[in-house]
């Protein structure tokens, strides 16, 4: 196990407020834990790193990120295992991935004692957040903003990286529905695609608004220059069963390099599934479906776990409805070997747990 030498400055509550949380009814999003981990950069250097009680921050109207969009963040989950105890899945992978994001807009790199040390310390302060429900977890939510007072096109001089939490039950309490977008474009080769940016999320929320008022819960985006090869499904990667093959589209500079996504890669191959990484054609899937060779579609995430997809809208004239997923074979048996892993009830071959002492 690794360990973190971080000097933390720490001002905690003296009360909890953990007795307003419902925890029969946590929904996502909606409760946050005590505490807050927040570091300062400047000019060059971290200047200070502290836990304190979790919420609001002050701000100026020039602060750069509101004006030049400098803000990136990540999605993880702590766990309570089988004997109570606290552990993380892939963190270093989303530490990795922060830094991928923060490349790419000029920003300064995170160190890794920082992210993780910083995490650490603030999840044994609030540990008793930790729900142990099935299919309950702790969010944690890492964001990092450029903080300069300052309006100019520039990167900023100031940063702040800032760890928040809260407990959480499935963000997609039932299988999903999703429409095929065909007028907006998420994101372009030479863009931002694989970047976890707010702004990705911002471009979004029309098309996705429009197809909720059609009855989805979201859009299946699909390339920007053919427009016929399927990317992502709104929040998630997305994979597709097709005779027995899963198939899911490769990463590019247009799609998120998803944690969840290569686990359920890995595991599916272990598992001894038929795999590919390929791109796929919406007139495939419509093909595929016609012929009664799509067997299962389902989105893959941080928050969505494991996701199945039921209905498919094509286009105004053709809907693709599947099955219902209790009678499906793969994305069950992945969503449920992938949990077992999470809590430590199977042995973990693949090293991806971390546990917090």
């Amino acid at each position: 196990m690794l360990t973190y030498s971080i000097d933390i400055k720490k001002s905690l509550i003296s009360k909890s407020k953990i007795k307003e949380v419902d925890f029969k009814d946590l929904g996502f999003g909606k409760y946050f834990a005590d505490h807050m981990f927040v570091a300062k950069y400047k000019e060059g250097e971290w200047i200070s790193t502290e836990i304190l009680p979790y919420g609001d921050i002050l701000v100026s109207p020039a602060m750069s990120a509101l004006h030049y969009g400098q803000t990136i963040f990540e999605g993880m989950k702590a766990y309570r295992n089988v004997e109570g105890g606290i552990q993380l899945f892939r963190p270093l992978k989303n530490w990795r991935r922060m830094n991928t994001s923060a490349e790419r807009l000029a920003m300064p790199p995170v160190p890794e004692e920082i992210f993780m040390g910083g995490l650490i310390e603030l999840l044994k302060i609030d540990h008793q957040w930790i729900p142990s429900g099935e299919g309950e977890s702790l969010y944690i939510r890492p964001f990092y903003i450029a903080s300069d007072t300052f309006v100019g096109m520039r990167p900023s001089n100031e940063y702040l990286f800032i760890i928040f939490t809260c407990p959480v039950s499935a963000y997609y309490a039932n299988p999903v529905k999703v429409k095929l977008e065909k007028n907006f474009i998420r994101a372009t080769p030479g863009g931002v695609g694989y970047v976890k940016m707010g702004g990705n999320y911002a471009r979004s929320m029309l098309a996705t608004e429009l197809a909720k008022r059609e009855g989805y819960d979201n859009v299946i985006w699909i390339d920007s220059q053919e427009y016929r090869y399927v990317e992502e499904c709104g929040t998630m990667n997305i994979f597709f069963v097709i005779n027995d093959t899963i198939i899911t589209p490769p990463t590019s500079g247009t799609i998120l390099e998803g944690i969840t996504r290569e686990s359920v890669i890995e595991l599916a191959q272990d598992l001894g599934f038929n795999v590919e990484i390929r791109r796929l054609s919406k007139e495939e899937i419509l093909e595929s479906y016609q012929q009664g060779k799509l067997q299962e579609c389902f989105g893959t995430g941080t928050a969505a776990s494991i996701s199945p997809i039921i209905k498919i809208g094509y286009d105004e004239n053709i809907d693709i409805q599947l099955d219902d997923p209790k009678n499906w074979k793969y994305a069950p048996q992945l969503q449920k070997t992938l949990n077992a892993i999470r809590i430590s009830a199977i042995p973990d071959r693949f090293h991806w747990i971390f546990p917090i002492s």
